[in-house]
């Protein structure tokens, strides 16, 4: 594609049914259903995990401890690491942590992969310290890492102060925020394969040697299509749990925090809020007039490239607008071969960008000056270029 001036915006809005607008504070309370549903938890939310659209939230800004869900950042950087597999010694001083255990001993040869199926099947503090410290260096290192991803995502309300999840005041985070972080490490393809698995086979030791640790996750097993992510306990931060489920193509992240039946309280949310979400596909742009320079044709007409799948929200008395920018040149020099790119389609939600395609020439369209040159020109330019 030639570019030649500034792309130009065309706006086209698809009607569709969107989100009551709710105000948004520590103790507000949100449902799609407008039934005003709550659950016995200090908080909750359920939220649409490729917009983050929130569908239920209970005190979901409250700042509250989170206990081991704290490993899904900790397992997050560490499988985003080089060298997953390379074998090292664990640190001595590292493992001796209090609380769940993966079985690391001193002297134990593991790796990084190791290590988060450790963190995410049986909540190991140890390996959660272990990989701290290979990575960074030290754990502190390691936490401020954390906590830098955290304002990346905008995870406002939130601190580490350890890789484990192990008390402390300055160790808090919310409902909502954490939904962001486990809907994000579900993104990841090896965070996603050991969350999503009821036991995992791990090999670790001196010398190292198989073993099979289960998965604490117990909604793997009791609920068709949970898919991760991540348990958590403590006397002061109670029982919590972030978990993800999928049907139908559609993904939901659910969080309690302090909740003491999470799982029934995870299931009676799923049944409820899958209700309210359906699968919707834009009419694909098509035949798109765009101004030709110097060709055979003064236009040429470019497509999407195939149709985008979106997210919304059912039975909603407020109608939103889905807006899809296309981004095109003012003009195009010729010559144009079918199937180049010629523009971009971007499709928003809420204004938020949910995806994007190409928009490619439907049609080829010759340079006026080639279309004109005489036969024997077109001869010797055929044998200069095959010389």
């Amino acid at each position: 594609m030639k570019k030649n001036t500034k792309f130009t915006v065309i706006i086209i809005n698809f009607l569709i049914f969107g989100l009551v607008f709710f105000p948004i504070n520590v103790y507000a309370l949100i449902d799609v259903t407008n039934q005003n549903t709550s659950v016995n938890a200090k908080a909750a939310v359920v939220i649409e995990a490729s917009t983050g659209e929130i569908l239920f939230g209970q005190n979901e800004t409250e700042k509250l401890p989170m206990a081991s869900t704290t490993k899904i950042m900790t397992a997050l950087l560490t499988l985003e690491q080089p060298d997953l597999d390379e074998e090292f010694t664990v640190d001595s001083e590292a493992i001796k942590a209090e609380g769940s255990s993966m079985g690391l001993c001193e002297g134990d040869t593991v790796t990084l992969y190791n290590l988060a199926g450790g963190m995410l099947s049986a909540s190991g503090n140890d390996a959660a310290n272990a990989a701290a410290v290979k990575i960074a260096g030290n754990k502190d290192k390691f936490v401020e890492m954390m906590n830098e991803r955290a304002k990346l995502l905008n995870m406002k309300n939130t601190h580490f102060a350890n890789p484990s999840g192990l008390p402390d005041d300055n160790h808090y985070s919310t409902a909502k925020d954490m939904a962001i972080l486990g809907a994000v490490a579900m993104q990841n393809p090896k965070f996603k394969e050991i969350s999503s698995k009821p036991y995992i086979q791990l090999n670790f030791g001196n010398p190292p040697y198989k073993r099979t640790l289960r998965n604490h996750n117990k909604l793997l097993k009791l609920y068709e299509g949970c898919v991760g992510v991540k348990t958590g306990f403590t006397d002061k931060a109670g029982r919590c749990l972030v978990s993800a489920v999928e049907k139908n193509g559609i993904t939901l992240i659910c969080v309690t925090l302090n909740c003491p039946d999470d799982w029934n309280t995870h299931i009676f949310l799923y049944n409820k809020y899958f209700n309210c979400v359906e699968k919707k596909t834009t009419v694909p742009i098509n035949n798109l007039k765009l101004n030709v320079v110097g060709g055979i044709k003064d236009s040429i007409t470019a497509s999407g490239q195939g149709n985008v799948e979106y997210i919304v929200i059912k039975d909603n008395s407020v109608i939103k607008e889905l807006t899809t920018k296309v981004y095109t040149d003012k003009f195009y020099y010729a010559p144009i071969k079918k199937g180049d790119i010629m523009g971009k389609v971007e499709y928003y939600k809420d204004d938020i960008l949910i995806s994007a395609t190409e928009l490619r020439a439907d049609e080829d369209v010759l340079d006026i000056r080639e279309e004109e040159k005489t036969l024997f020109q077109k001869i010797l330019d055929f044998l200069r270029i095959n010389e």
